[in-house]
């Protein structure tokens, strides 16, 4: 079961896919707070936080910690593993900037 973490959201589903596409559609974008860029919130902030900048960089801008960083790695690894990034990029309009 993939359920999404923003802001209490109770969404629940057994599609990684569906939870990625949810968390595009359904909620806010997010600017990320190191460079500004505005990306689709959840593993999608997540995926362009880590590619884009330094742990340095995120702890800083987030006030995050070790703790924290592994969270976000081990969300990033179990959504690559069973998601279909492109599919789910390409039916949200390849606004992902992920």
């Amino acid at each position: 079961m993939w359920e999404c973490a923003i802001d209490g959201c109770e969404f629940a589903t057994e599609d990684v896919d569906e939870l990625l596409y949810h968390q595009a559609a359904d909620h806010e974008r997010h600017q990320c707070a190191v460079c500004g860029t505005v990306v689709p919130d959840g593993y999608f902030a997540i995926h362009h936080a880590f590619t884009e900048h330094t742990r340095a960089e995120y702890v800083r801008a987030y006030d995050a910690d070790s703790e924290d960083i592994r969270t976000r790695e081990t969300i990033i690894e179990a959504v690559e593993a069973a998601a279909d990034i492109e599919s789910v990029v390409e039916r949200i309009g390849g606004a992902a900037n992920a």
